[in-house]
């Protein structure tokens, strides 16, 4: 009940949509399973969107725009040491995967092959940018020889990975906390691209 009244009704929509659509799955979710999930009548939700696709729509969007929104600047700022620049990636990705929000965080994994071709192109221009500004990152340490040299691009793809499959396993009642896993990820990636690991722990514990 404090949800319904604390939330912005878009907001709340969204919110138990994510639910409803990670639970039931998209097709077998109804606008009436959410207005009713909203305690809102189904005609209500149509003040705010158009369709049950608009929602998902909204719904990727708004993660994707917390994902980027931390880290943009990254890309071209070389006043940011390269290591430091993936740390801040990884921590951000990890941070916003594994918290609260995990439900939705899911969802984008399913949910792409259910939007309008326009929408699904901007998704995923969106999730492309992602993977430009760490593969901008790795570039900037290949050339300042932190790097061994390696496909950049593949790199950012497995770090990428790497996070996503947390999403999976990972438990807040589990053996690792949250910067446990942020530190041991971050250490990993600096190996596999050339770091010495006792430098590589050395400044993940700095």
């Amino acid at each position: 009940m404090a949800e319904k009244k604390n939330k912005p009704p878009k907001d709340l929509i969204m919110a138990k949509s994510s639910i409803l659509f990670w639970e039931r799955g998209y097709a077998e979710t109804s606008m009436r399973d959410i207005s009713k999930a909203c305690g809102f009548r189904p005609a209500n939700i149509y003040n705010f969107f158009e369709s049950k696709e608009s929602i998902l729509y909204e719904i990727l969007l708004d993660e994707m725009v917390e994902i980027l929104a931390p880290i943009k600047h990254l890309e071209k700022d070389e006043s940011i040491h390269p290591e430091q620049a993936l740390r801040l990636v990884i921590e951000n990705l990890l941070r916003l995967t594994l918290s609260a929000k995990r439900i939705s965080k899911l969802l984008f994994d399913v949910a792409l092959k259910n939007l309008s071709p326009a929408h699904r192109k901007r998704i995923i221009k969106l999730r492309d940018d992602f993977d430009r500004i760490t593969t901008a990152i790795i570039r900037r340490g290949i050339t300042a020889g932190l790097f061994i040299n390696i496909d950049e691009k593949l790199a950012a793809f497995s770090i990428a990975s790497m996070i996503v499959r947390a999403r999976i396993w990972y438990s807040p009642r589990g053996k690792y906390t949250v910067d446990e896993i942020v530190n041991f990820i971050y250490r990993f990636v600096l190996c596999g691209l050339g770091s010495a690991p006792a430098v590589a722990m050395k400044r993940a514990d700095a």
